[in-house]
């Protein structure tokens, strides 16, 4: 699917840039990475990882925010990501999103088994990374 067709169906739709949400998200995204450490120092993988996911996806909301687009679609904010700001985000992360993106899906939906440490210990320095980077983005705001 491509951004034209996400706002054919709604699943973006463009609104006022909001500062306020820019920031919101942002504190939310840097709240869910310290939880998703702590659950991991706890040995709650499955619960560390949803809150990774969480954690850039509320980095990602703020871009989104900041461009004035409101998301209705989780695989639509990958989607416009992608497609707008893959000169900045490395491909990798981007990767790494999406694939949180299923994995959440799965964990929460599907019979999938909790993640190894490792996976998890990887998956908390991409999502460090994507933080830091939303935030060289937004650096005006």
């Amino acid at each position: 699917m491509e951004i034209n067709e996400l706002f054919e169906k709604k699943l973006l739709r463009k609104i006022s840039r909001d500062l306020e949400k820019v920031k919101t998200s942002l504190k939310i995204s840097a709240s869910k990475l310290e939880e998703a450490k702590r659950l991991f120092s706890s040995e709650f993988y499955g619960n560390a990882l949803l809150n990774i996911y969480t954690s850039m996806f509320h980095a990602s909301r703020a871009i989104l925010y900041n461009e004035g687009i409101q998301e209705k679609s989780h695989y639509g904010v990958y989607v416009y990501l992608k497609e707008k700001f893959s000169d900045k985000i490395p491909k990798e992360l981007l990767n790494s999103f999406n694939y949180f993106r299923e994995e959440r899906h799965e964990f929460l939906y599907g019979f999938e088994e909790d993640p190894s440490r490792k996976e998890v210990e990887e998956s908390i320095l991409d999502s460090e990374e994507f933080l830091e980077i939303t935030r060289r983005i937004l650096k005006d705001v």
